[in-house]
């Protein structure tokens, strides 16, 4: 059986200085206060925030995660101390204080390599449909008194939301957004949804399906670049900002200007909107499709190395 020093050489390592990884952890680092620094300060002190929330309790990645910098699969780094015991590292025989993402992880997470790529390939082979108008939001909020963001109030009233409902047809293509549907939502959408067709369901319009990718890009950490995955965490952001002003709730109070979907020249506007994540989206969904790739392409090396 092979070493892990073995692996590790038959995949060309590249280790870099230490200056030089540093400084990419600390811009990145930088940019992510960018994105989310405000948000953070007020989380560390105990403030919820209906929209923000969301990428981190819902996605169930930690901030202090996502603030770790990954150089990917095949890059060590030298002085790196901190990353003794960081999950899918190791340190590379021989080399003290060099840390790589373990050739190990790689093989664990094959399966999932495998299925992200699946589904990636599958949603940007379909055409994009940009007709939903972000009506799942309301849809979860649909004939019931049980609304999700309880301290933000619904800008229409109830009555007002479950008429918007059904003034217009639910086309939700994305599996996790409509298992959150109420009983009454479920029935009036165009199509049924369950988890065993989401690989034949989604479709690269989706602003849930694209939020995602920031879901399948953080699988595969730190396999793949911290570049790529906070491109994914940035569209993720823009995404739900567009998906909550969308929403039925009043997010006046937290600085969000609603998109009117209930009228047609708010219909128009978001749909403008999610074209624009949608075209960023083909993009991210490529690179992560390449990461796959050369990830899978690793491991067939590694094991025909074995």
């Amino acid at each position: 059986m092979s070493t892990h020093g073995d692996l590790v050489h038959s995949a060309d390592l590249q280790v870099l200085p230490a200056v030089e990884w540093k400084a990419a952890a600390r811009a990145h680092r930088e940019r992510l206060d960018r994105l989310v620094g405000p948000y953070l300060e007020r989380r560390a002190a105990g403030t919820t925030h209906p929209v923000v929330d969301f990428l981190f309790t819902y996605y169930g990645n930690k901030p202090s995660q996502l603030r770790r910098w990954h150089p990917g699969f095949g890059v060590g780094l030298r002085e790196a101390g901190d990353y003794r015991g960081a999950r899918g590292y190791y340190e590379l025989p021989g080399e003290a204080g060099v840390f790589t993402a373990d050739p190990a992880y790689l093989a664990k997470r094959r399966d999932t390599i495998a299925f992200v790529s699946g589904l990636l390939t599958a949603t940007a082979r379909r055409p994009a449909h940009l007709s939903c108008f972000g009506l799942h939001e309301w849809a979860m909020v649909y004939r019931t008194d049980d609304v999700r963001h309880q301290q933000v109030p619904l800008r229409l009233g109830h009555a007002g939301t479950d008429a918007v409902v059904e003034s217009m047809s639910l086309r939700c293509t994305h599996f996790d957004a409509f298992r959150f549907f109420t009983p009454e939502a479920v029935g009036r959408n165009a199509e049924p949804l369950t988890r065993a067709d989401q690989v034949q369901r989604e479709q690269p319009g989706c602003l849930h399906a694209n939020m995602d990718l920031y879901k399948w890009g953080f699988k595969l950490a730190p396999l793949i670049s911290s570049d790529l995955l906070l491109d994914c965490f940035e569209l993720a952001c823009t995404a739900r900002e567009l998906d909550m002003r969308a929403s039925p709730y009043d997010l006046s109070g937290f600085g969000y200007e609603p998109v009117r979907i209930e009228t047609p020249a708010g219909r128009a506007d978001y749909v403008r909107a999610q074209a624009g994540i949608a075209e960023r989206a083909d993009a991210l969904r490529d690179r992560l499709r390449l990461a796959c790739a050369e990830l899978s392409s690793a491991q067939a090396g590694l094991d025909a190395a074995g």
